[in-house]
């Protein structure tokens, strides 16, 4: 019995490790993606002021694509 336990301990070990580096990586891409949500939208701002700017009626990010 105290090899069966000393087993589960390990494997509840390696699985908790496991299950916090997990955690620290989708912790970090979820912070990545929120900084290029960011950087797009200042994109698509800068894009649709330069756009009417230059006299474009629609602004690029309002504009149905062409396959539509």
């Amino acid at each position: 019995m105290d090899q069966d336990r000393q087993n589960l301990e390990e494997r509840i070990a390696h699985l908790t490790r496991a299950v916090d580096e997990l955690s620290d990586i989708v912790a970090a891409q979820q912070d990545r993606i929120d900084r290029i949500e960011r950087r797009l939208a200042m994109v698509m701002e800068r894009e649709a002021e330069r756009e009417a700017q230059e006299g474009g009626s629609v602004a690029l990010a309002d504009q149905r694509p062409p396959h539509w």
